[in-house]
């Protein structure tokens, strides 16, 4: 039998945690707040997916390495399902009047479209919806 998880943690280093929280609550996300607190905020993005958002200075406690300047190198892409072409707008919309900037224009494939920013730390955020059965035409 093959490993499978049951969750999914990303962690994500932010600078300013209060202002990541009012982001993606623009956003419509939600928190948990058993696992919110000055150093991180769990950001829960579906079912059994969560994003950590930690500030930097706690994110460095984790690793030995250099926390990423994303103004000059990327190191992750998160990228999530959306149930519509519309979501998709919609997600980016909301993150455009949150503050975050765009990464690239709306990509149409037909039976797959995407659309992503980066929020307020260069993180790439990217929505895709997926038509599966138009998919397995291809």
């Amino acid at each position: 039998m093959a490993l499978q998880s049951k969750q999914i943690f990303v962690n994500l280093p932010v600078k300013d945690l209060n202002q990541s929280i009012d982001f993606f609550s623009a956003l419509g996300y939600e928190f948990n707040p058993q696992f919110t607190d000055q150093n991180a905020a769990c950001l829960v993005i579906g079912e059994n997916i969560y994003a950590m958002l930690l500030v930097e200075q706690f994110f460095q406690t984790f690793t030995k390495k250099d926390v990423t300047d994303t103004a000059k190198s990327m190191e992750v892409i998160v990228a999530l399902s959306a149930e519509s072409r519309e979501q998709v707008d919609e997600i980016v919309n909301k993150a455009y009047e949150a503050g975050a900037k765009p990464a690239n224009d709306p990509v149409d494939h037909g039976f797959m479209y995407s659309w992503s920013f980066f929020d307020l730390d260069g993180h790439l955020w990217e929505f895709v919806y997926m038509d599966e059965a138009a998919a397995a035409q291809q």
